[in-house]
């Protein structure tokens, strides 16, 4: 019998080769070392993409001098975290940011439940992915075109202030630009989202017929809500949560750009240090790794408070 044309391909003769099969046959013999192998590319992109950066900024912290000149010796210390409990200088910036991520993360959770909560319980399903096409399209930008989309509509001559000059409702433009609100808008569009995924993956998997038959022993829709749909999507609320404030509290540009001198975040301090020599860079990694610490210890809290949450409501 002749080969088929497949056979005659690189890929075909590849697998027709005797040690390729039997290498692939050896390592599929079980499920666990298809996980194995399934496993291993993932855990090399977090070790080398993820923690191994994060590792070396932990190391860098720890350091009197970085980049180190050629003939001096490195030497370890916790002087660069100490300079941030000593002055407090930096403290304002610091719990700005997190007081800041915090709100805009409640923001984001008010404004985007409504749009999920619709997307999932009365669009039909063949118009879903359509709907959620329409809301990823402004993600396939970059951060910085966004915010500048955000510039434009928030600016003295720009659309927002425009309407309402047309409307008859100001005489003079509004100031948006270059304050808290003009950065929260900013960042809740950013990271909106990260927000309404996890939670149209939670209302979507929420049974019709519990509310129907909420519904036919009387409860109204803020009890169907309350009793119903909020305890059954706490998990999506808490991963929707996490992923806002962890983000947020590592936004740089888009404060720069919308924010003003009341509204510095602990991002343009840390920012600041890399700028300028590089005995700095220390001290930049030293604040860096203090407000990822100080981030993941509150999502932790978070994490844990919202488990007791769904634990009692399971009772």
């Amino acid at each position: 019998m002749g080969n088929t044309a497949s056979d005659q391909t690189f890929w075909g003769r590849l697998i027709n080769w005797g040690p390729y099969a039997a290498l692939m046959r050896l390592a599929t013999a079980s499920p666990r070392r298809q996980f194995l192998i399934l496993m291993i590319f993932p855990v090399l992109w977090v070790l080398t993409q993820h923690l191994g950066p994060m590792l070396y900024m932990l190391r860098v912290s720890l350091t009197d001098a970085y980049p180190v000149a050629v003939g001096v010796e490195q030497n370890f210390t916790f002087d660069n975290y100490m300079r941030f409990f000593s002055d407090s200088i930096f403290w304002k910036p610091f719990f700005r940011t997190l007081v800041f991520a915090g709100v805009f993360t409640f923001c984001t959770l008010i404004i985007t439940y409504p749009v999920a909560y619709f997307l999932a319980r009365h669009v039909s399903r063949k118009n879903q992915m359509r709907f959620l096409l329409l809301l990823l399209i402004p993600f396939w930008v970059g951060e910085i075109v966004r915010t500048y989309a955000i510039m434009i509509l928030l600016g003295n001559t720009g659309a927002v202030n425009l309407v309402l000059q047309t409307l008859g409702l100001i005489d003079r433009p509004i100031p948006f630009m270059y304050t808290s609100f003009s950065m929260g808008m900013g960042i809740v569009y950013l990271t909106a989202l990260y927000m309404l995924l996890p939670l149209y993956s939670a209302l979507e998997k929420l049974p019709q017929s519990m509310n129907e038959a909420a519904a036919d022993l009387g409860a109204g829709a803020w009890t169907r809500f309350r009793r119903i749909s909020l305890p059954l999507t706490l998990e999506g609320i808490s991963s929707g949560c996490t992923l806002v404030f962890l983000i947020s509290t590592g936004f740089y540009a888009t404060p720069v750009l919308l924010g003003g001198p009341s509204t510095t975040v602990f991002a343009e301090t840390i920012a600041g240090f890399f700028h300028v020599a590089g005995d700095e860079w220390p001290t930049g990694a030293a604040f860096a790794t203090i407000m990822f610490a100080a981030a993941l210890v509150i999502t932790f809290t978070f994490q844990k408070l919202m488990n007791a949450l769904r634990k009692g409501e399971a009772k």
